[in-house]
């Protein structure tokens, strides 16, 4: 028998030792990586396989006006649930389902049969309706459940529609303060988590997780209900009146920032999107549309020649001869044979376009272009809504003697009438240009306390103050005596300026009767508290004239605005200088305690209608002191007694 030595047994016992000491390391290095490397991970896809959630949708935040009053919120709406396994009979009850949720019925059997815990029909079986809901309820169909869910609701309809927005079929947030505010409006889900088994029966050994959801917050905007509904009343009748392509109005708090109201016709209803054209809900007219200002851009031209001490409105004059030549290019006034001589203020309150150019000229391409550009012109004015415009000015190197001359009277350039409205706000509150805004507040949902709020933003300041207060004069003298008449509001200092400016056509040139006419105004003009633009896009059956159609409406959107907004009478402004066939106003006065026979002699301009019985005056309406056009109507209360 052959003998082993001793020394190859002890190489043997090594090998043995060293190849058993490897494998015990290479496993403990499995195991130590299996725990300390991928553990978490390979935890996480177990828990994934035994665990089931049970989503919980949040409560979407409101959407509220300055004064509290809901303008958009959450309604009950359940949505259909059905559980696979429950089902009975697949066929006929997707039949029933179809039929109620007006869906076909391949689809509703295709979403009805998958393998999974729960699905849903979507998107008919989201959201349903009331009838909808009802009719399911009767049918009792095994394996059919309705979960408790939510959709959007707009209170007042298409009134501030472009603002608002609307949200999709999971409660997201499409278009407007909706999309822009998404994260804060939306909450956070929560959830009901369990354990399970491979047959989805629920594993009692294991304790439940629960994380509740977290509504979303509620914003509180700028909105002025009262001025909104006024403004959208205007659109209204405008759009019936006139015929227009389309129609918008702004109003904005000058000596802040914050957007009073803003409309756009035609409008839509954010619940019923769908059933419009996407370019009517796409644009928001007021932020995104871009034209040529017109008239209107004058304010600027203006503001800039007397910040630079350029001009005297009362002392330097302008001789108008109807046209003005300008490198070869001949640019007339609207009036044929021009206005003649004329101070500066004249100049304003005439709209003339040649002494603008002067104007224009006297200042040259880099100061205006200048002033232009720090009025916020050619950028976005950071308003917090999607869809912006730039506006397009003209680049540095194509400015020559004729750009820089119709840029002096708005032709040439666009804008958006949000940088209309925040240029004009800042050349008439003291010479600061704000940042507009809308998200005002933000509430918590359940306390109503407010957890942040937004401070005005000043960007810069553009103009002096005494520049500012010249401006505002001016304006006011527009209103008062010159183009802008029609916008005059009794009781209070109005200021503006008209605009009509033509459209540019596919083909590059300025179309035939095709304006649009537009008006901006602000009021009181010794303390503005709200600037209002209205734009009117090619009205038919009138002139197409910004004081003849934009600037009446603005007129009465300021003066409804003022009394909603409890503003004060002035009594210290410029009267009206009325043309013919104008007429002033009546004032109305006191009658109580006359005698009816006092009447004729009294109130010769003015209709009366009496009521009850008697020789004296113990009532009328309306009070002494009202202003009434010549022929209306002043309705006195008669008695016997004094």
């Amino acid at each position: 028998m052959k003998r082993v030595s001793t020394v190859t047994v002890r190489k043997r016992l090594v090998a043995v030792f060293l190849f058993g000491l490897l494998f015990f390391v290479i496993i403990d290095a499995r195991l130590g990586y299996v725990q300390f490397i991928t553990g978490d991970k390979l935890l996480e896809k177990a828990d994934a396989s035994w665990s089931r959630d049970i989503v919980f949708q949040p409560e979407r935040g409101l959407i509220l006006d300055s004064e509290g009053e809901v303008l958009a919120e959450n309604v009950t709406a359940p949505s259909v649930v059905v559980v696979p396994r429950q089902v009975e009979n697949p066929e006929q009850t997707a039949e029933r389902l179809a039929e109620i949720l007006q869906a076909p019925t391949e689809e509703v059997l295709e979403s009805i049969t998958k393998s999974a815990m729960s699905t849903s029909i979507r998107p008919e079986g989201i959201k349903i309706s009331k009838e909808q809901e009802q009719a399911i309820r009767q049918l009792k169909l095994a394996g059919v459940y309705l979960a408790k869910d939510s959709k959007r609701h707009y209170p007042f309809g298409n009134r501030l529609a472009h603002v608002l927005g609307f949200t999709g079929i999971d409660n997201q947030g499409l278009m407007g303060l909706e999309l822009y505010h998404e994260e804060k409006l939306k909450g956070e889900k929560g959830s009901l988590s369990y354990y399970s088994d491979a047959k989805g029966g629920r594993l009692d050994f294991f304790a439940d997780s629960y994380t509740a959801p977290l509504d979303g917050l509620d914003l509180k905007t700028t909105i002025n209900s009262k001025v909104q509904t006024i403004m959208e009343r205007e659109l209204d009748i405008a759009m019936a009146t006139y015929q227009p392509d389309g129609a918008m109005a702004i109003a904005v708090d000058p000596s802040t920032g914050a957007v009073l109201g803003m409309t756009s016709r035609p409008t839509f209803h954010p619940e019923k999107y769908q059933e419009v054209d996407q370019e009517i809900f796409n644009r928001n007219l007021p932020i995104w549309s871009t034209f040529e200002p017109g008239s209107t851009f004058k304010i600027i031209t203006l503001a800039a020649a007397l910040e630079e001490e350029l001009v005297d409105l009362e002392d330097d004059h302008y001789h108008d001869r109807g046209s003005i030549a300008v490198g070869g290019a001949k640019l007339r006034c609207w009036k044929a044979g021009g206005h003649g001589s004329q101070s500066y203020l004249e100049v304003v309150q005439n709209s003339c376009n040649p002494g603008f150019v002067n104007l224009g000229q006297k200042l040259g391409t880099e100061k205006l272009f200048s002033y232009i550009r720090n009025f916020g012109f050619g950028t976005k004015t950071g308003i917090d809504l999607q869809g912006e415009g730039n506006g397009i000015l003209f680049k540095p190197e194509q400015i020559g003697p004729v750009e820089l001359a119709t840029t002096s009277f708005g032709q040439g350039v666009s804008v958006t009438p949000i940088q209309q409205v925040m240029a004009v706000s800042a050349a008439v509150n003291g010479g600061f240009l704000y940042e507009p805004f809308i998200a005002d507040k933000w509430l918590d949902p359940k306390t109503g306390k407010v957890i942040s709020d937004q401070e005005p933003k000043v960007k810069k300041r553009v103009i002096s103050g005494e520049t500012s207060k010249q401006v505002r004069e001016a304006l006011e003298s527009v209103v008062a005596k010159g183009t802008g008449r029609p916008a005059y509001v009794d009781g209070y200092r109005v200021g503006g300026k008209t605009g009509t400016a033509q459209k540019v056509g596919p083909d590059g040139r300025y179309m035939t009767n095709n304006h649009i006419v537009s008006f901006i105004g602000f009021a009181p003009a010794d303390d503005p508290q709200i600037v209002v633009l209205v734009a009117v896009d090619n009205p038919q059956g009138t002139v197409q004239f910004g004081g003849v159609v934009a600037a009446p409406i603005v007129g009465t959107i300021l003066e409804d605005s003022l009394q909603a907004m409890d503003v004060s009478l002035r009594t210290d402004g410029l009267d009206k200088e009325y043309l013919w066939p104008e007429e002033p106003k009546v004032e109305v006065p006191d009658l109580i305690g006359m005698k009816k026979d006092e009447l004729t002699e009294l109130l010769t301009n003015l209709s009366v209608e009496t009521s009850g019985k008697g020789t004296h005056i113990i009532d009328q309406s309306p009070p002494a002191g009202s202003l009434l056009e010549a022929g209306e109507t002043v309705r006195v209360y008669l008695s016997d007694k004094k």
